[in-house]
């Protein structure tokens, strides 16, 4: 089995909903993210998913974000965004956009170089 990984980074604004602390104000992050996938079969060059490829996937999800707050587009003006929340919403995003035989392995965010959140199924 092969494991790729690509980072992005976000510099994105939310606010908690129901939380008792400075983070139920507006405040922002630079977002990283992490996106591994597995795949058991390498094409006719001998890739499993183009790098590039991974990335624009990812970036589909994850653009609309960017330089945004969360609680101003769905789901998160319903759905709190935690960072779990919001690892968990990446993972099933970018899950139905990739292409057969590459499997999403693990969603992983940063709000900051000491705070993450891992997701996978």
């Amino acid at each position: 089995m092969y494991k790729l990984s690509i980072e992005s980074n976000i510099s994105a604004a939310h606010r908690l909903r129901d939380y008792n602390g400075p983070c139920a104000r507006v405040h922002g992050h630079n977002w990283k993210i992490r996106v591994e996938v597995t795949a058991n079969q390498l094409n006719e060059v001998g890739i499993a998913i183009d790098f590039s490829d991974l990335k624009k996937i990812t970036w589909q999800v994850i653009g609309p974000f960017d330089h945004n707050d969360f609680n101003e587009i769905a789901p998160f003006d319903k759905l709190n965004p935690t960072a779990e929340n919001i690892a968990r919403f990446f993972y099933h995003e970018i899950n139905k956009l990739l292409p057969e035989g590459i499997s999403l392995a693990l969603i992983e965010i940063w709000e900051t170089d000491k705070y993450r959140v891992a997701y996978a199924e």
